[in-house]
């Protein structure tokens, strides 16, 4: 007999000598016996604590009884029993498999049509109900399912619970009708089984106790009376919950306390307590795992698949793109850039050949294009495959643990697919469209869940409240004890009402409340148990579990210490930046550009020296700066189409000018690529602009003033450097001379604000820069939204020009020589800046 080295729960002494007196009794051989015990971790506890029962009664040799979970039995015997085969359509608790039942059972009951809605509701609730049904014996399930359907329908003859009779009905017939590998444990002959009870019995075990008769025994596992030292800690958030949570757990570990429970209220939050622990290079053992469809690998899987559909957006296919290692970085990283300055939402509309992208967006459209068409599931498994293994995704898979778990659970190997096959017949195997496919793929990897490999030893072990029965933990680390996630009485699971609960017989919520007391009362015995709550969640209060209330009331108990470490940290004041930046010389400078030296230095150094520009959003919903480049656009069309026909006298034809100015808009809301639903409350207005901006221009028109052109670039040497600019518009005026004009479509005391500091406006002295004229005028047209379009004009535009062009030339002279770019921090451009978190603002002295 082995040395136990691996610690022993004191809870099974009793049980073990209980154990060992019934089968003297009884005179039953040990390789006769099964126990079954109530999860699987807990068969290699109790084969230790029998081992540790034969060294302390003295014998030299013993043979071990059979500790097994009924799943774990029913499948060893299973496999073992030549006849024992189940059918297609029968329940096998596989996502994927299950799913396709479900489609084809909804099919057959006429509900075809809401598959995509009511399959996972369907495979939810046969799932939550095949526990009852396998506790039945084989030849009595038909039977019960027929009872149980008939029972259901009453008080259910609304229409309005047409659905939810629907689903219950099937689901019911569906787990009534199939066969379950645990089958065979009802024909087993055993000299006696035993049945160890948990905090809540399972009705499996309950049947066979019952059908065994004088050949089974229960026993219940004891729960030690003693209580150990409590502490309790409250934090303020989420984050300092995880925080207080990993520091209780290295403060156990440094006081030799090992393994510690970690126990699994909350799933987000023991996710970040793991990632804290993982950092300290902590022996972690997670036995809950988390959805199969959160891993990085499934998220690179359906990253592929929302790429397919006719309307993918732009942002769908550089996201597969930029995981797609067959695609050269620098080329999609080219594209990406491309894209975002023309602003194409969806992927079907990018003009690959004008961006210079065609070899990138042919080989998208191709693999596109082969997935497309509706195909049987098998095919659908092996174009898949091949989409994968040419983007490089399939390797990436077949190295990830998660990736594997993701071909096993979808059978996408070649292997794989076989044995799904082979399990599909006419009914269950149906030809999938695009959509259905993605449907049935994103359903099996929401229902299946992935747990990562356990070290050799593990210092922390993360696991359910109720499978601390029996498992040797030195201590225990338990958060999440709020009124959310530790409820006195939890919500019964599923979709199950109060009443069909009790005609199923799946568990109350007062079992369900006496299961969690159980498993509460049995963490308090536990020799070192830490209890954490948070105060707040997303700003509302958050009360403590009634269960830590009732410590607080029947117990003088306070709450403990922070146990994290202070570290004592010197204040040092982020600087303000103020580079130099003589070694990035300016070659080109636009009116916008040098509006940011003027506002803020730092900011010119960033976005235009440095380059560091924001990426636009693709997907980001329509604004004020969409409508302002809508009037843009329009209104050039509108004005070099109206220069065309020019013959017509000026204030003439105005509903022929409103027809034009109409079409107009169309072709750019067309050209574009707008939104109608997104662009719906601009259209809205858009009547009032066109009738402002038709009566603006009657009235300049007769002024003498003529359009000349729209839209114009412009570039202009100047010393060591070149202006540029576009100009929204240029008119003639009746003395010959030109008057540069730029739409506005802000407030009107903004623009007024612009005319009032000459000085200090940038824009319209820029554009006349641009241009050689002497005798020039400028003007800024706003275009207004609820008031007529109104002219505000710039006077001494020509001195103001003159005036810009001397601190340009003194401006970039000084840069030259080094001048400093210092981040400013003051005043409005600080407030919607690009750079902000760049310069640090916030974190000065």
């Amino acid at each position: 007999m082995p040395l136990i080295a691996h610690p022993v729960d004191d809870g099974w002494a009793d049980v073990m000598a209980e154990l060992a007196g019934l089968l003297h009794a009884r005179q039953v051989h040990p390789a006769r016996v099964v126990v079954l015990v109530p999860y699987a971790q807990l068969m290699h506890e109790a084969r230790l604590a029998w081992m540790a029962h034969v060294q302390q009664s003295g014998q030299v040799s013993a043979f071990v009884p059979r500790f097994e979970t009924t799943m774990n039995w029913a499948t060893s015997l299973a496999a073992s029993a030549s006849g024992f085969t189940t059918s297609p359509e029968d329940i096998h608790m596989d996502a994927a498999m299950d799913a396709l039942t479900a489609v084809s059972l909804l099919k057959r009951a006429g509900l075809g049509a809401d598959q995509s809605v009511l399959a996972g509701r369907l495979v939810e609730a046969v799932w939550s109900i095949a526990r009852l049904a396998c506790a039945q014996p084989p030849r009595h399930r038909l039977a019960w399912g027929a009872l149980k359907s008939q029972q259901l329908g009453v008080g259910m003859e609304s229409e309005a619970l047409a659905f939810e009779l629907a689903i219950s009905r099937i689901a019911l017939a569906w787990a009534a009708a199939s066969g379950y590998p645990s089958d065979v444990l009802f024909d087993t002959q055993l000299d006696l089984l035993v049945v160890l009870n948990g905090f809540q019995t399972e009705p499996l075990t309950e049947a066979l106790v019952q059908h065994g008769g004088q050949h089974c025994v229960s026993i219940k596992l004891k729960t030690p009376q003693a209580q150990g030292t409590l502490r309790l800690y409250t934090a303020q958030d989420l984050e300092d919950e995880a925080q207080l949570a990993a520091a209780c757990v290295l403060a156990h570990l440094a006081a030799g306390r090992s393994p510690v429970a970690l126990v699994a209220q909350d799933r987000v939050l023991t996710r970040r307590v793991s990632a804290l622990l993982c950092g300290k290079g902590v022996a972690l053992r997670d036995e809950t795992g988390w959805k199969l469809s959160t891993t990085r690998a499934a998220a690179t899987l359906m990253g592929l698949l929302r790429v397919l559909p006719f309307d993918a957006s732009t942002d769908a296919v550089l996201d597969w793109l930029k995981n797609a290692p067959a695609f050269d970085r620098a080329d999609v990283t080219y594209a990406e850039s491309a894209l975002r300055k023309i602003g194409i939402r969806q992927w079907r509309a990018v003009p690959a050949a004008q961006l210079g992208i065609e070899v990138l967006a042919s080989t998208v459209d191709r693999l596109r294009s082969a997935l497309q068409a509706t195909r049987p599931l098998a095919d659908w498994l092996q174009a898949l495959q091949a989409a994968l293994a040419s983007s490089h995704q399939w390797s990436e898979l077949v190295g990830d643990a998660a990736g594997s778990r993701v071909i096993a659970a979808l059978h996408l190997t070649d292997s794989l697919a076989d044995q799904l096959a082979d399990r599909l017949t006419s009914q269950i195997n149906p030809r999938l469209s695009l959509r259905d496919f993605t449907a049935w793929v994103n359903q099996t990897l929401e229902a299946d869940s992935f747990t990562p490999a356990h070290p050799v030893v593990a210092q922390v072990v993360i696991l359910p409240l109720s499978q601390l029965l029996g498992r040797p933990m030195r201590a225990v680390v338990l958060p999440g004890c709020d009124e959310i996630r530790l409820p006195a009485s939890p919500e019964p699971p599923g979709q199950w009402a109060t009443g069909q609960r009790v005609l199923l017989g799946l568990p109350s919520r007062e079992a369900l409340a006496a299961a969690q007391r159980a498993a509460w009362q049995y963490a308090l015995t536990a020799p070192h148990l830490d209890l954490l709550w948070r105060l707040s969640e997303s700003g509302e209060s958050l009360l403590p579990s009634g269960f830590i209330q009732e410590l607080l009331l029947s117990q003088t108990i306070t709450i403990s210490p922070d146990p994290r470490s202070l570290r004592a940290l010197t204040a040092q004041a982020t600087p303000r930046p103020t580079p130099t930046a003589q070694l990035l010389p300016i070659t080109q400078l636009s009116a916008s550009a040098y509006e940011d030296l003027r506002r803020c230095p730092y900011r010119f150094f960033a976005l235009r020296q440095l380059k560091l520009q924001e990426a636009d959003e693709l997907q980001s919903e329509l604004g004020k700066r969409d409508f302002g480049n809508w009037l843009h656009w329009l209104l050039n069309l509108f004005q070099n189409a109206l220069k065309e026909a020019s013959n017509q006298p000026p204030g003439q034809h105005l509903h022929a000018r409103k027809a034009m100015l109409n079409m107009a808009a169309d072709e750019a809301t067309k050209t574009l690529g707008l939104s109608a639903e997104e662009f719906l409350p601009f259209a809205a207005i858009w009547p009032r602009v066109r009738d402002g901006y038709l009566d603006w221009l009657t009235t300049h028109e007769t002024s003498g003033a003529s359009y000349a052109e729209g839209e114009v670039y412009r570039q202009m040497p100047l010393g060591n450097i070149e202006l540029v600019g576009k100009i929204d518009r240029i008119d003639q005026l009746a003395d010959g001379s030109r008057l540069v004009m730029d739409y506005k479509t802000e407030p009107r005391n903004i623009t007024e604000a612009r005319i009032k500091d000459a000085a200090e406006d940038t824009q319209l002295a820029f554009y006349a820069a641009l241009l050689h004229d002497d005798t020039l005028a400028a003007a800024y047209v706003n275009l207004g939204e609820k008031q007529a379009t109104k002219t505000y004009p710039q006077p001494a535009i020509v001195a103001l020009r003159d005036d810009l062009i001397v601190g340009i030339l003194s401006d970039m002279a000084r840069l030259a020589e080094g001048a400093p770019l210092p981040a400013l921090g003051e005043g409005k451009a600080c407030e919607f800046c690009a750079v902000r978190g760049l310069c640090r603002k916030d974190f000065w002295s």
